[in-house]
């Protein structure tokens, strides 16, 4: 994986200056600490920062095709690019790379956008073309690699990350209220925007063509969906065997790499799966790295000992406690470049940071397998609430809510609130965003901290969101609906990058997710949801796919949602002197985002009782993380110093003749 940036002219005519180069790609040399390369000419230049995993040797970027009339600088890995390599040589395309970066400018150069259906992967790649005079930027389907954009001083300013984006004088820092209230409702913002005003990030399985005199952002994929009338009537004998096989092949692809690739290994169903494929059909030599707690409600060892146990990995872990999540947790905010309503994203970080020392530059991971399979207790309690909301007067049917949170239905005191709780909105059984609104109207009670100017009133928000779906949406069914709503927000905005490849890149760590292939998705959307949530069993499918391969207590367990310690972390007297720097009595009045007797009720209730509710847990982090993306991107913005920075490569079309430079 790497790091890319650039800067196109679109008014101002002067040329491009190196040292902004520099200063737009140094901030970026933790996601390729490996090289640094450029382009430059009269209207553009190209930066990027590598992360050496295919081709170590020849893969310097920026690449450009035969008669350098096409650039690239790409973040991501292109899975089957050996196939698309072998059909473009047969229409005589000559390379002189072995990357993937190569295959994919060859394959843009051959087919336009109709590329971007060929690629499996992840990815964020831009591509220049010097006839036209026309960048060309793209993203994943699901947002697994990122991109951000900004028009400033005449310049269209793109990155993989914001931190570069403002290293550029003329940029502006400064909160987007919008942002910030959509935050503190869907856990992330809208799609396509950020938490800073004018920044945009390129909304996954997306393009963006921009030149003097166009800009053009279009969607190219879409989750899929199959009408129940038209999804094929297969046996599970046949279903389980094609999830096998596509999932199988799907592994395979993701570990063609030059470096050794490892495994994350939680003890849960998804990366047992991945890592038992890995190991009994790939490599019996595999490396496995898991997160332990010293707080037993969120430890997870004994299931990851039995599986590492029977799968005879090498394995090795990482402890998170209160103490190294609050000392990580503004380091964590530095890159995920957002507020965050959770912990959680830190263990993930001290995860990565334990794989670099051990060598790993790629692990393979089971995110996506939740959202796609139903594994998600959202995804039941739609379920069950859609039964309920028929027959809303009905107490049998409100029980069913008792199988899904036995935890929190177990105190017979408790179960008429429960009830209240879990009944909201269940007259709005029809909207599209049924399955989701108890979710979001508990997080929403977060904005109530907020100071007048930054608190919007009442929000249109679902009418905003009403355009990111697709026109056969409510065909869908309770499930569908929800997982659509699911992937768009919280996938892609959340678990794929703050707890994703924000902090396994903050480390150069590239993390790679077999269930994300497309391919997988699109099998899926041919099976009917009742065989994803049989009854109230979650997973069902993967399960009886694989109830052959893992030990009976890994393939039933109940699932266990990752999290971590919030307030015992962050508000521990431990952590006095980080909470004073971000969020003391006046750094709240003077940053000015929040009411600060709210904020010191909040705390104080916080620090004096052993629980606290869900919604008091997430304003504990979300006060906190915002308060550190004030202070590090708008008060105390200060980019890293980039020490006699020298390109590896430097190709420079502004002036004659062309300048190479590389390592020794």
């Amino acid at each position: 994986m790497c790091g890319i940036a650039g800067i196109l002219n679109l008014k101002n005519k002067s040329n491009i200056n190196s040292e902004d180069l520099k200063n737009l790609i140094y901030p970026l040399k933790h996601r390729g600490p490996d090289e640094f390369g450029a382009y430059i000419d009269n209207s553009i230049g190209l930066v990027h920062s590598r992360l050496s995993i295919i081709d170590l040797e020849g893969g310097t970027q920026p690449i450009h095709n035969k008669n350098k009339t096409l650039w690239i600088v790409y973040n991501g890995e292109v899975y089957n690019y050996p196939e698309l390599k072998s059909d473009l040589i047969k229409k005589g395309h000559k390379f002189y790379t072995s990357t993937d970066t190569e295959v994919v400018l060859h394959l843009y150069e051959e087919k336009g956008i109709d590329c971007l259906k060929e690629l499996n992967g992840q990815f964020a790649f831009a591509v220049w073309d010097t006839r036209k005079k026309e960048l060309f930027l793209a993203r994943d389907r699901l947002g697994i690699k990122p991109l951000h954009y900004t028009v400033s001083g005449g310049q269209f300013i793109f990155a993989s990350e914001i931190k570069s984006i403002f290293t550029q004088n003329n940029v502006n820092r400064s909160i987007d209220i919008n942002s910030l209230n959509h935050m503190f409702r869907y856990w992330s913002t809208i799609p396509g925007k950020t938490i800073f005003e004018d920044i945009n990030e390129l909304p996954p399985a997306h393009y963006l063509k921009i030149s003097a005199n166009l800009s053009e952002l279009k969607r190219y994929w879409d989750i899929p969906f199959v009408h129940e009338s038209d999804k094929p009537i297969w046996s599970l004998d046949t279903i389980t065997g094609k999830i096998s096989e596509l999932l199988l092949d799907s592994i395979k692809i993701r570990l063609r790499a030059d470096v050794t690739v490892g495994g994350y290994l939680s003890g849960g169903l998804d990366s047992s799966v991945i890592a038992e494929q890995v190991k009994n059909n790939f490599n019996n030599e595999l490396k496995t790295f898991g997160i332990r707690f010293t707080v037993p409600d969120y430890d997870e060892g004994s299931y990851q000992n039995q599986i590492v146990k029977f799968l005879d990995t090498t394995h090795e872990e990482v402890v998170a406690n209160n103490i190294n999540i609050s000392n990580y947790f503004s380091d964590v905010i530095w890159h995920t470049e957002k507020p965050l309503l959770r912990t959680a994203p830190v263990p993930m970080y001290l995860l990565s940071k334990h794989v670099n020392k051990s060598n790993i530059k790629v692990v393979l991971t089971g995110e996506g397998a939740d959202e796609f399979f139903g594994g998600y207790n959202i995804f039941r309690e739609a379920k069950a609430r859609h039964f309920w909301a028929k027959v809303p007067n009905s107490v049998k049917r409100s029980k069913l809510l008792g199988r899904i949170y036995p935890y929190i239905f177990g105190d017979s005191r408790l179960n008429e609130l429960n009830k209240n709780f879990f009944g909201k909105n269940l007259n709005q059984f029809n909207s599209p965003y049924f399955s989701h609104l108890i979710r979001w109207d508990n997080t929403n009670r977060i904005r109530n901290l907020l100071n007048p100017p930054f608190k919007l009133g009442k929000l249109n928000d679902e009418l905003m969101l009403n355009s990111f779906l697709p026109n056969d949406f409510m065909h869908r069914d309770y499930f569908e609906r929800a997982q659509y709503l699911e992937s768009m927000l919280f996938l892609s905005n959340y678990l794929l990058s703050s707890q994703g490849d924000r902090v396994a890149m903050a480390n150069s760590v590239e993390i790679r997710l077999p269930f994300l292939d497309h391919r997988l998705m699109e099998l899926l959307s041919m099976i009917p949801s009742k065989l994803k949530i049989y009854g109230m069993n979650e997973k069902f499918l993967l399960k009886r796919t694989y109830k052959q391969k893992l030990p009976e207590k890994i393939i039933n367990r109940h699932k266990h949602p990752y999290r971590a310690p919030v307030k015992n972390s962050l508000l521990a007297v431990s952590n006095r002197q980080n909470l004073d720097k971000y969020c003391s009595e006046d750094q709240i009045k003077n940053v000015g985002i929040f009411k600060p007797d709210y904020v010191k009720r909040l705390f104080d209730k916080a620090a004096k009782t052993d629980r606290i509710s869900e919604w008091e847990d997430m304003a504990v982090a979300a006060v906190y993380s915002t308060q550190v993306v004030h202070n590090k991107f708008i008060n105390n913005y200060s980019a890293p110093l980039k020490p006699n920075l020298k390109f590896d490569l430097l190709v420079d079309n502004a002036r004659t003749p062309v300048i190479v430079k590389r390592k020794n």
